[in-house]
C-alpha cells in the first residue's frame, strides 16, 4: 500500500509497506470488566489497571494508526466503559478519521454516558448478550441483573439512533435459547446478529466440558440460522461462526497470521490476534517503544507465522495452504503444545479424531459448573460471588 499521510501529532507513515495494514483494529482498552463470562477471549493473565496506556498514548496511538491507512477502530476490553476517559478516546478517533465501535457488555453505561460518547463520535454499538432471558444470562455473566440492563442499554442506543449490533456468544448451555436470541436482535431493532459460537482458547479452553456442545446441537443451531438468515434477509444480517471443534478444515483465522488483523492490548503490545499471548516463547512488541508502521512489518512475533514459508508438512504441500493459511496457530498450540503444528481442527491432523472425540465425550457427560473469570485465575462457580 501507499501511505504518504501525515497526522498532526508527527507521525510519518512510510512510502510503501510489504505487508498492507488491516483496514480494522481492536483497541483493548483494558481488561478490567464487571462481568465473569467463562469464554472471556481474555488472556488467563489478565493485564492489571496500572499497565494500561494512558490517554495520551492511547491519542499517540491512534494517530498512528490512522496515518498507517488504518479506517475503523473497535474499542473493547475487558468492559471498554470502565476507563472514565473513554469518551476523549473516542473523540480523537472521530477527530483523525476513524470509524468508531464500541464492543461493550453495556452494564456501566447510563443514558448520559452513552449520549456523552455519541457526541464524541461513536460511530456504532455492540452489547454482548448471554442468552435471551435473564435465568441463564445473568449466571453466565456472572453478574446479576445484568441482561436487563443490556435490554435497557440497547434501546437507549437506538433512540439515540446509534447503530447495533448484538453479540451472541453461545455454547451448550444457552443453544436452546437460540430462536429466542434470534427474535430478541429483532425486537432491539438490531442491524446486525453475531452468532459466535464459543471458540476454545484461554478461559472457554479452561472451562470446555461445561461449554462444549452435542454435535446435534451444532447441526440444529445450524439449520435455525440458514432459516432465520432467509427470513429476516434486508431486516437483520446474522453472522455465524462454527466451533472448530465440529469442522473438517480449519477457518482462516483473523484472515490469516499477521495478515489482516492486529489487537492492541491494555499494555499496548500488538497482537495477531486475542489469544496470541497464550502462545509461550513469543515476544510482541509494544506501541510504547515502536511505531505502530514499524511493529506491523518488523515484528518477530507477527512474522513468525506470517504467510506459507513457516509451514511444516502437511500444511506445506497442502492445496489450501494459501486459502486457510494453516488455521489457528493459538489452538494448535493449546491442543499439541506446538504452535507450528497443524491445527488439529483440520483432518489433515494426526490429532484431528482424537480431539473430535474428546468434545463428543465432554459434550455428552453433561458438566454444568463454571470457572469465572476473573483477576485471581478464576473462581469455581459454588464460590465466586455474584455482584450486583
Amino acid at each position: 500500500m501507499s501511505a504518504d499521510v501525515t497526522q498532526a501529532d508527527g507521525f510519518n507513515a512510510p512510502a510503501a509497506m510489504t505487508h498492507v495494514i488491516p483496514l480494522a483494529v481492536l483497541a483493548e482498552l483494558t481488561h478490567r470488566c464487571p462481568l465473569q463470562c467463562p469464554y472471556c477471549s481474555n488472556p488467563l493473565e489478565l493485564d492489571r489497571a496500572g499497565s494500561e496506556l494512558t490517554t495520551d498514548e492511547w491519542r499517540k496511538t491512534l494517530g498512528e494508526l490512522a496515518a498507517a491507512g488504518v479506517l475503523q477502530i473497535h474499542f473493547s476490553g475487558g468492559e471498554p466503559t470502565a476507563r472514565k476517559d473513554l469518551a476523549d478516546i473516542v473523540r480523537h478517533a472521530n477527530d483523525v478519521g476513524l470509524y468508531t465501535n464500541l464492543i461493550t457488555s453495556a452494564v456501566l453505561l447510563t443514558k448520559d454516558r452513552l449520549k456523552e460518547l455519541a457526541d464524541a463520535g461513536l460511530c456504532h454499538i455492540q452489547i454482548s448478550f448471554q442468552g435471551s432471558e435473564p435465568l441463564i444470562a445473568d449466571r453466565v455473566a456472572g453478574l446479576a441483573n445484568s441482561h436487563e440492563k443490556k435490554i435497557q442499554v440497547a434501546r437507549w442506543a437506538r433512540e439515540l439512533g446509534l447503530p447495533l449490533t448484538v453479540n451472541a456468544v453461545m455454547h451448550r448451555q444457552n443453544l436452546h435459547q437460540l430462536k429466542d436470541v434470534i427474535q430478541m436482535a429483532v425486537d432491539l431493532d438490531a442491524d446486525r446478529l453475531e452468532i459466535a459460537n464459543v471458540q476454545y482458547y484461554g478461559w472457554a479452553l479452561k472451562n470446555r466440558a461445561a461449554l462444549m456442545p452435542t454435535l446435534e446441537q451444532i447441526e440444529d443451531c445450524t439449520r435455525i440460522v440458514d432459516e432465520a438468515q432467509a427470513r429476516l434477509k434486508g431486516t437483520l444480517a446474522i453472522d455465524y461462526v462454527v466451533p472448530d471443534y465440529y469442522a473438517v478444515r480449519p477457518k482462516k483465522c483473523m484472515g490469516g497470521w499477521g495478515r489482516q488483523f492486529f489487537n492492541i492490548s491494555p499494555s499496548g503490545k500488538v497482537l495477531p490476534c486475542h489469544a496470541a499471548e497464550t502462545i509461550t516463547g513469543l515476544i510482541f512488541d509494544s506501541v510504547r517503544d515502536h511505531s505502530i508502521a514499524w511493529i506491523w512489518e518488523h515484528s518477530e512475533a507477527l512474522n513468525r507465522y506470517r504467510g506459507t514459508d513457516w509451514m511444516p508438512e502437511p500444511c506445506r504441500s497442502c492445496d489450501h495452504r494459501e486459502e486457510d493459511y494453516g488455521g489457528c496457530r493459538c489452538q494448535a498450540f493449546a491442543l499439541t503444545g506446538d504452535a507450528a503444528n497443524t491445527d488439529p481442527a483440520c483432518v489433515l491432523s494426526p490429532l484431528h479424531e482424537t480431539i473430535f472425540k474428546t468434545a463428543e465425550r465432554e459434550a455428552a457427560a453433561g458438566a454444568t459448573q463454571f470457572i469465572y473469570r476473573n483477576f485471581s485465575g478464576g473462581a469455581r462457580e459454588d464460590d465466586a460471588l455474584h455482584r450486583v
